[in-house]
């Protein structure tokens, strides 16, 4: 439609119908329909072309009414069998292109959006994210943070970090944990290669990231693990990260990243003390005090958690043992040959 309106243009500029042909890049034989039509009042190219039936005529449309009685009647009916009910009737085309008309007129069953709002201490949900953050002097940076929240109270902690290491990871989560006075029965992830690093198509992992694994054993937490980039398993419907960038880095000027620190302080108490939360109508202070009772204790404080980080040796490889060479604490460290 905008083709046909720019013929209309140089139409009513003064140019000949030839010039205007040469101008826009199409033939003069388009150009002399162009210009005894109406002129162009929408740009809606897919409407304009179901209203002029542009193409060539399928031969399916001729069983349409066949196909739509056949669904009304029978709305789950395989397409293989209603293929075969239509070429009984005399269709000769293709499967393809009754495929596709099978799947224009069938029913749509529309499943409701459920939100599971879980039990209290039940499970809490645990996130990785990144934003670019530019401040007001205008230096940019990259930030990283993880996010926790629990499901039920929907009260959230988030941490700026250095990086998204495994270390960061459980360190942060020991942090959050106590700071809401204990852990839930289970602790939601995605799947990134801190947590797990392998699993089977059935989604059971068959290799955990040892680290990680060793620091749940030691802090007594359970862990679930949902497939990722699926915020809406475990009835998870909203997105952790996608609220914390939405609600407090994308709607906030920062002087610079001590500012943003302080903000981040504020913030936490303004979504966790002051407001109510839109999913359950209730400020998640007040809902943290059903789940505290809940909540179990960890069996480590997170300033005594030490990580078990297995060091693997080859047959010719050497690992340096003096102090300057351990720049991280190490619970037992195991050496495999």
């Amino acid at each position: 439609m905008l083709k046909r309106h720019e013929i209309e243009i140089l139409l009513k500029a003064g140019h000949s119908k030839a010039e205007a042909a040469r101008l826009a890049g199409i033939s003069l034989r388009s150009v002399n329909r162009i210009a005894a039509e109406a002129p162009v009042v929408h740009v809606d190219d897919a409407a304009e072309r179901e209203k002029r039936r542009i193409g060539r005529p399928s031969i399916v449309e001729d069983f349409r009414k066949l196909v739509v009685k056949i669904l009304q009647e029978k709305p789950d009916l395989p397409s293989l069998e209603i293929l075969r009910l239509v070429r009984e009737a005399g269709f000769q085309g293709g499967k393809t292109a009754l495929y596709a008309l099978v799947a224009t007129v069938r029913p749509k069953q529309i499943k409701p959006l459920i939100r599971f709002e879980g039990l209290p201490g039940e499970f809490s949900q645990h996130d990785f994210g990144e934003v670019d953050v530019t401040f007001l002097d205008g230096s940019s940076r990259r930030i990283h943070f993880f996010a926790s929240r629990l499901k039920y109270s929907r009260f959230i902690r988030v941490s700026v970090v250095k990086d998204q290491t495994v270390e960061s990871l459980v360190r942060n989560l020991a942090e959050h944990l106590d700071s809401w006075g204990g852990a839930p029965l289970m602790c939601v992830f995605d799947r990134p290669k801190t947590v797990t690093l392998k699993w089977q198509r059935n989604g059971e992992v068959t290799e955990w990231n040892p680290v990680f694994a060793y620091v749940m054993l030691e802090l007594g937490v359970g862990v679930e693990l949902c497939w990722p980039h699926s915020p809406q398993q475990k009835g998870a419907v909203e997105n952790l990260v996608g609220f914390v960038k939405s609600s407090f880095f994308k709607v906030r000027c920062f002087h610079d990243q001590e500012d943003l620190a302080q903000q981040l302080i504020e913030w936490h108490r303004e979504v966790n003390q002051e407001r109510a939360c839109r999913a359950t109508g209730i400020i998640p202070a007040v809902r943290l005090a059903e789940e505290a009772s809940r909540l179990r204790s960890l069996k480590v404080h997170p300033k005594d958690l030490a990580l078990r980080i297995p060091v693997y040796v080859g047959p010719t490889g050497t690992w340096a043992t003096s102090p300057e060479s351990r720049t991280f604490l190490v619970h037992s460290v195991y050496l495999l040959r």
